[in-house]
């Protein structure tokens, strides 16, 4: 199948900006939210804001690949695949990233259900619902999404809820299993990327005329109905003592499980960003263009990199690492934070940096395996 460029670059792209946000949970400064706008400034609140897309970029290119997938596989292939490569994703979430990536250790207390959590069982919905009319997984996504604050206020009282419309705890007590990412309505923007993906077979002005006016449309109805503070997010925005404040809590959309309006936010500039690189990759974004080809072998090798700098790190200042081997509890994930860890943005984005440019060369080399060969474990990772 031949690639589509602009898809891989975008995943790229938000590739590299989402190395920017774990490494600051390890070395940012603890005990400050960055999406606190009491104690958060203006640098921390764009830090971790401007990551917000990357989530839903994810979910919706993993969509839109799926139905590219179909140029050169029946609909039953792609069904095994998908429901194969999503129990893929699940074990290497909660086995070898948990233990090798995200705590480096194997007790078990304290598990997270994180992104490649939701992004299997998307794939595994995805699975069923390409024998589906286009029409009918497109509306099924758009319902997903838009009426899933429906039911903000019911509480997740059972481990079924907040699987699906958390978050929650899905066991609670000794050993610690908290469904950060519930999977309503990730599975929904899955399915609407999905059907996102017929535009790449339209002829290109049409299809960049849509991802225009789509890109635009998401926006606006998120100032809309961002302002009118109605429907749409179970956190309200509220006036602020300054206008910088003000400007972050509008802006400040729930991610866990992601809003409405979170979506609008993030989805609008998303097609608009598909538009902008539609017609070629610029040179100075090539870097990118690489890192989109070979996602998944990325994810897994940045979030062992930045944790073992992190051990590196603690051992050169303390003489000793061994809080970086030890999440006992949820305040202490994924790692216990040494007596006055924590660095300010610039040492963060130094770090960031230099993840992004080591990973580099091993993703260019992999990409080159992925071209030449075509091993069936190779689409896997």
């Amino acid at each position: 199948m031949k690639r589509v460029e602009s898809i891989d670059l975008v995943r790229g792209a938000i590739m590299i900006v989402m190395a920017l946000d774990h490494t600051r949970d390890f070395f940012g400064m603890p005990g400050i939210s960055p999406t606190d706008v009491s104690r958060a400034g203006a640098a921390l609140f764009f830090t971790r804001w401007i990551t917000n897309i990357c989530a839903p970029v994810f979910f919706l290119l993993t969509g839109t690949g799926a139905y590219l997938a179909l140029r050169n596989k029946s609909a039953n292939a792609l069904s095994r695949f998908l429901l194969t490569r999503g129990l893929w994703l699940i074990v290497l979430e909660l086995v070898v990233l948990r233990c090798l990536g995200y705590q480096f250790n194997v007790d078990y207390r304290v598990t997270m259900l994180l992104v490649l959590w939701a992004l299997g069982w998307s794939m595994i919905a995805l699975s069923a619902l390409i024998h589906l009319p286009l029409p009918a997984v497109a509306a099924f996504g758009i319902v997903m999404i838009a009426g899933h604050n429906l039911f903000d206020a019911v509480r997740p009282a059972t481990a079924i809820l907040a699987v699906l419309h958390g978050p929650g705890f899905v066991v609670n007590g000794r050993h610690i299993v908290f469904a950060s990412y519930p999977l309503i309505p990730w599975i929904g923007v899955t399915a609407a990327g999905f059907a996102l993906g017929r535009i790449y077979d339209w002829a290109p002005a049409a299809r960049r005329a849509f991802l225009v006016r789509g890109g635009l449309l998401l926006s606006a109805a998120f100032v809309a109905l961002r302002a009118l503070n109605v429907y749409g997010d179970p956190s309200r925005w509220r006036h602020q003592p300054t206008t910088v404040a003000t400007v972050l809590s509008f802006l400040n959309t729930t991610k866990y499980p992601p809003s409405l309006l979170f979506l609008l936010m993030t989805l609008g500039p998303a097609l608009l960003a598909l538009r902008a690189v539609d017609e070629g990759t610029p040179r100075w974004l090539r870097p990118a263009l690489v890192l989109g080809k070979v996602p998944m072998f990325y994810y897994a090798l940045h979030f062992p990199l930045i944790h073992l700098l992190a051990v590196t790190v603690a051992y050169a200042r303390y003489h000793d690492a061994h809080w970086m081997f030890e999440s006992p509890d949820l305040a202490r994930y994924p790692f216990t934070a040494p007596p006055g860890w924590g660095y300010g943005l610039p040492v963060v984005y130094a770090i960031w940096i230099a993840v992004v440019v080591a990973l580099y060369p091993l993703c260019r080399w992999f990409a080159g395996v992925k071209q030449r060969r075509h091993d069936p474990w190779l689409s896997y990772l």
